[in-house]
């Protein structure tokens, strides 16, 4: 997912548009808000009213990726352009959006969201109902649930929790994250992540199909070999 504050949409889309002609058409465009803190105190940028600064985002990124002349003056963002990248198609966009209000925004303009430490009870009963019910009202196909969780395939389950807990600390401490852990009913992102034998991750990962998540983004971790335990399992799901 990329930040969406440090980049203009114009120059988001002429490099996604490049990639995208690079790699034959294989991109899933994903973009995000970032956090307020990576925001305001890295890039010393404002971070007010970040649903605004997406719509006015979407307004001109997603025209200009269908190869449409932009002219466009928001609160935020303003352009003129339009993009011409040869052997091209428009990628998918899926935003990073967790809130209602960014879901529904998503449903309208996008392709899908793409979670983030967002467990499975959550997405069946928040993220999945949400964007699905507002696309449905602004007359749009289904979108897209990519459900990104750490996973690992181990035999020492509880270690590997352990290692979770220390190498994702930093989400379970960012707003928009810890209010999904929180929805889910857990104390942290240990608490969420997918481990176990390959029969568990399995049906774990079958199970977020199961509630409504149509792509599963996998952030793998532990030892090598567990690593290419996990990457083995995945392929087969395939």
């Amino acid at each position: 997912v990329v930040p969406t504050y440090p980049r203009h949409p114009t120059v988001m889309a002429q490099q996604a548009l490049t990639v995208q002609s690079m790699s034959g058409g294989r991109l899933v465009l994903g973009i995000g808000l970032s956090h307020q803190l990576v925001i305001e105190g890295m890039f010393g940028l404002s971070f007010e009213r970040p649903v605004r600064h997406m719509r006015e985002y979407l307004a001109v990124l997603v025209p200009l990726l269908r190869g449409e002349s932009v002219s466009y003056s928001g609160e935020t963002i303003s352009t003129n352009a339009a993009l011409d990248v040869r052997g091209s198609s428009p990628p998918p966009v899926l935003v990073a959006a967790l809130g209602s209000q960014m879901l529904s925004l998503t449903s309208r303009v996008a392709d899908g969201t793409v979670t983030w430490m967002t467990g499975p009870a959550t997405i069946a009963q928040h993220v999945v109902p949400t964007i699905t019910r507002a696309a449905e009202e602004a007359g749009r196909p289904a979108p897209r649930v990519a459900a990104g969780l750490p996973i690992c395939v181990t035999d020492d389950a509880a270690a590997a929790r352990r290692t979770a807990g220390e190498q994702f600390q930093l989400y379970g401490t960012l707003p928009s994250y810890r209010a999904m852990l929180d929805r889910e009913g857990v104390e942290g992102p240990a608490d969420v992540a997918i481990v176990g034998n390959e029969d568990e991750v399995r049906a774990a990962v079958e199970h977020l199909a199961s509630v409504g998540a149509t792509d599963f983004v996998a952030s793998i971790f532990g030892s090598p070999e567990e690593r290419d335990r996990t990457r083995s399992l995945l392929q087969s799901l395939l």
